[in-house]
């Protein structure tokens, strides 16, 4: 193409594909096949309603592009409830889910085609998406978090293949319980001298009087993660991982909820310290912290804990969604991080299921021995110990 043929323009895209697509063409062929041309259809007459048009259709993939971001996010949600009602007409073989990413990005259009980094940021962020569910940039969600009924959940930061810097991604919330609620945002992340700076200012406002008040939680999944000091962690080592379980922080806004968050976190700390592998910090040590603004690094450190594991509770309806993530204190380094959803029909029993399904991931990352020991936290990252059913 000559440089003089090229077009740039500030375009939002959405790309689509089926979760599963390989496993569903070897059971069926000719069935995955008509599924799949009737709910393209169905996909592109939607696509066309809310202004958009498709600019390729590979394999299972779709690709579209929109003037408008909110326009493409309205059709990605009536895309996923328009698909899960045909779904529900079929049989458990053959229903067949799309994932959809949504992303705002300058690109280069040449005929009928666009090309750019921005087309690949879509494709990534689709993939980190569940099968029936939507996910979008966070160039996307600036647009669009004040714009739609609504609610988002912050994924964090994630490495992905062939781009360069790690995405911010948003799970799209399409209950209607979920309206106007983000979870898990997280604060810019500040420079360390200014870190420095807020952690003296905070240290002398607790000397002179304590704090006022508790620092809001805005939602984040984890308290500020601040290495921790060497000389101050060089107790005589112990003949076993240690590990400090901080109290699950309740992200329902109603207190009743209270009681599941920390019965959640007693029965972690009771079944992480019947491993004999491991040496849990006591329930008394750790539940000092709650409701408290906690530093990773320092209850590290008062508390001589190799490993800390924090996490919170979020419930909608009657589903709950678990996050919890093992953090090394002396690096900053989530080494393991995992989300866990259930149903609240029996409250104590889906309490048991998670907790044995947390207890059992960390078991195995813990007590890994020198496995773990000096790998990048990127490596770490996709050590995730074998899935263990609810």
């Amino acid at each position: 193409m000559a440089t003089q043929d090229f077009k740039r323009k500030l375009t939002a895209i959405l790309s689509a594909d089926v979760k599963g697509y390989s496993q569903l063409m070897e059971q069926d062929e000719v069935a995955t096949l008509r599924t799949l041309a009737a709910y393209r259809q169905v996909i592109t007459v939607v696509i066309q309603k809310h202004h958009g048009r498709v600019v390729d259709s590979p394999g299972d993939n779709l690709l579209a592009e929109f003037a408008s971001v909110v326009n493409a996010v309205r059709c990605a949600v009536e895309i996923q409830e328009e698909l899960k009602g045909r779904n529900a007409a079929l049989p458990e073989n053959l229903k067949m889910q799309f994932r959809i990413g949504v992303n705002l990005a300058d690109v280069i259009q040449e005929g009928e085609r666009i090309y750019g980094n921005g087309v690949n940021v879509a494709a990534r962020v689709q993939s980190l998406a569940d099968g029936g569910g939507i996910c979008i940039s966070r160039n996307a969600y600036d647009q669009v978090k004040n714009n739609l009924a609504l609610g988002y959940e912050y994924l964090g930061a994630h490495s992905v293949k062939n781009i360069a810097e790690p995405l911010r991604i948003y799970r799209v919330l399409m209950e209607p319980k979920a309206v106007d609620t983000v979870v898990s945002e997280r604060k810019p992340r500040l420079s360390r001298g200014r870190r420095v700076a807020l952690a003296v200012v905070i240290a002398l406002l607790m000397v002179a009087g304590g704090m006022a008040s508790r620092e809001s939680y805005l939602g984040a999944a984890t308290p500020q993660v601040e290495i921790a000091s060497q000389r101050k962690t060089s107790f005589p080592p112990l003949d076993k991982p240690s590990v400090a379980v901080l109290p699950f922080t309740n992200m329902s806004g109603d207190p009743e909820e209270e009681y599941f968050a920390d019965g959640l976190t007693d029965n972690l700390i009771t079944n992480l310290s019947k491993n004999s592998g491991l040496f849990v910090i006591a329930r008394n040590s750790t539940f000092a912290y709650k409701g408290k603004p906690v530093k990773i690094g320092l209850v590290a450190e008062q508390l001589n804990a190799r490993y800390v594991l924090e996490g919170c509770v979020y419930r909608i309806g009657n589903s709950v969604r678990i996050n919890t993530q093992l953090i090394d204190p002396n690096t900053g380094y989530h080494l393991w991080a995992e989300r866990y959803e259930g149903n609240l029909d029996d409250i104590f029993a889906l309490q048991e299921r998670l907790t044995r399904r947390i207890t059992a991931a960390l078991a195995i990352k813990l007590t890994a021995g020198k496995e773990y020991a000096g790998r990048s936290a990127e490596a770490l990252s996709h050590c995730n110990p074998p899935e263990i059913p609810l």
